[in-house]
């Protein structure tokens, strides 16, 4: 078959075929003498279409093209997590200890290291029967991650034979299944998945549980289920890497998956360095512990590019049958829809909206759909999150991939330039930004905080919403003409701006809030704001009040109240009836 089938043309990362019968779709090849890595994605009855993953400078006419006879694939076993590989499951430290600095064409590293050994716990006896998803083995990934390893979903049988508890390698049978058949299957600690076809579910759940975050902005204004999707769109220098390395440091999902797709070069390696540098809040190890990173960044090819999204959210769902919860963060899925754009251009097809490819809303909700909380066929409980940054060009949100993405997210996190400018973090716009997900969570937040919680947020939306009307009022004629009860609402706001909604990523207590805090953190303010409106009914001026020095207290109250000391707020709240009770009693 290498004779017969060859190359017949090259247009960047889209390779031709000519008359052949030898490939189906979706097939992985690989193309010329080098070996390189791809995928089958047309095929008519003169010319079948390869796009390649990786550079093709050099590629000539009439090398061969070998067909793999399997989709493309990553490999899932233990080894995955504190590993940074490419778009096409690579690990980079392999292939750096193999060419150096830059990744040689054809580089051809196992994804997982064959020659460790891990600790194998051996979890099923001979006899047993088992069904797709049970766990037969286990071992300690990480110091923070077990990993289990799991019957393949197309597969079911008897246990034959099985290995001794104690050190194995990746490739090493663990145990023997026979099927009902009688075909012996040899089980290892590894099994391979198609990255562009969803892992089985036994049934996807109501979104029910938020991800805490512990980001005010968040977890009051805009809550996320666990299982759900969110976009935060913004534009250059608004902080949407900043925004996902915060929610991956901080969330708690068990696992994190981070695809940088098509960055920047530099920001990727300084991701690269600030994770190995963070140690995770939650169980004083090093961040890298429960993370997996897929480097590809704007200079590696297109296709690659392209294709790692499926392998991060294809690893993301391994985790999530083994009943972890995982947030996967995409930046940035405009690369991604870029790269599909350059390859449609390269295919000649019918160009849609700004020259993007008709079929790019199918494939983001492809990708977008893959979240979810689910029951999985082992009968464990897992969640996949999604986390999607979009960098429209220009901050325009009205552009295709941030309008597509609107319709397939539930939450959308708007970050806005101005507020970045104004070193204001996170810079979520709370008028543009909005989350869906209230009616599932609210009993949740019920549950656990008390109905108040739901009462506090929407009054400190109504504030904040009412102010942004009145500031339209105000830069045409300044703050002095309006009414008392109007001045209250804009200096309330000013207080849940600067005191509540803006966040310290530096300050040891104010990185993270519990939700308790942030309840705590409404009341007080909310508190303040009711007293003063009494007042200001009563016709005694604000400005008696503003000169108390009350407001500019509450905007610092979140780093003078430590985490662990919420009595504290009783002060507060005592203080402020203090304050009015005299400025009463003295009118």
């Amino acid at each position: 078959m290498g004779n017969k089938d060859v190359i017949y043309g090259i247009n960047g990362p889209v390779v031709t075929v000519k008359n052949t019968r030898s490939f189906s779709m979706m097939e992985m090849v690989y193309v010329g003498h080098s070996r390189l890595v791809g995928e089958v994605i047309g095929i008519t009855e003169d010319f079948t279409t390869i796009q390649v993953y990786e550079e093709t400078t050099g590629l000539k006419p009439l090398e061969p093209i070998i067909g793999m006879g399997s989709p493309m694939t990553v490999t899932l076993g233990p080894g995955i997590i504190n590993n940074i590989f490419d778009g096409i499951q690579r690990p980079l430290k392999a292939i750096e200890e193999k060419s150096g600095d830059f990744i040689a064409r054809g580089s051809s590293v196992d994804s997982l290291d064959e020659t460790k050994t891990w600790d194998v716990t051996i979890t099923v006896e001979v006899g047993q029967e088992l069904s797709p998803g049970t766990c037969y083995a286990e071992c300690p990934e990480t110091s923070i991650v077990k990993h289990r390893c799991m019957i393949p979903p197309n597969l079911s049988g008897t246990v034959e034979k099985i290995a001794e508890n104690g050190q194995h390698k990746v490739n090493d049978t663990i145990i023997v299944l026979k099927d009902k058949k009688g075909i012996e299957h040899k089980l290892s600690l590894f099994q391979k998945w198609p990255i562009r076809i969803p892992r089985p579910v036994k049934k996807r759940l109501p979104a029910s549980i938020p991800l805490i975050t512990g980001q005010r902005v968040i977890d009051t204004l805009f809550p996320l289920a666990k299982g759900g999707a969110a976009a935060v769109p913004g534009g250059f220098g608004t902080g949407k890497t900043m925004t996902q390395h915060q929610l991956a440091k901080w969330c708690d999902a068990d696992i994190i998956v981070y695809v940088g797709c098509g960055e920047r070069g530099n920001e990727m390696s300084q991701v690269l360095s600030e994770f190995s540098e963070l140690i995770d809040p939650k169980s004083n190890k090093p961040m890298t512990e429960r993370t997996v990173l897929i480097a590809n960044t704007s200079n590696m090819p297109v296709a690659a590019r392209e294709a790692s999204i499926y392998t991060g959210i294809t690893l993301a769902e391994y985790y999530r049958d083994m009943g972890y919860h995982v947030a996967i963060m995409a930046d940035s899925t405009s690369r991604w829809a870029e790269a599909l754009r350059e390859i449609s251009g390269r295919l000649e097809e019918m160009p849609a909206e700004e020259g993007f490819p008709a079929y790019l809303p199918s494939r983001l909700s492809e990708f977008y759909e893959r979240a979810g909380l689910t029951e999985n066929i082992n009968n464990t409980k897992g969640s996949v999150t999604i986390i999607g940054a979009v960098s429209p060009q220009g901050a325009d949100f009205s552009e295709p991939v941030t309008q597509n993405t609107k319709r397939f997210t539930r939450c959308f996190w708007a970050l806005d330039k101005s507020l970045a400018y104004e070193r204001h973090y996170s810079a979520i716009n709370w008028v543009t930004s909005y989350s869906e997900y209230f009616t599932d969570l609210d009993p949740w937040f019920i549950e656990n905080l008390g109905e108040e919680f739901i009462r506090y947020r929407k009054e400190i939306i109504a504030i904040l919403h009412e102010e942004n009307k009145l500031m339209e009022i105000v830069k045409l004629i300044g703050s002095d003409v309006l009414p008392d009860d109007q001045k209250l609402i804009i200096e309330t706001a000013r207080v849940i701006r600067v005191g509540f909604l803006q966040q310290n990523a530096f300050h040891a207590d104010d990185t993270f809030v519990p939700l308790k805090k942030q309840k705590l953190m409404m009341k007080v303010i909310l508190h303040l704001y009711k007293r003063t409106k009494q007042l200001v009914t009563a016709a005694i001026p604000i400005a008696r009040i503003s000169e108390k020095g009350l407001f500019d207290k509450l905007t610092k109250m979140k780093y003078d109240v430590p985490n662990n000391k919420l009595e504290l707020f009783d002060n507060y709240i005592n203080e402020i009836d203090k304050v009015f009770d005299s400025i009463v009693a003295s009118h």
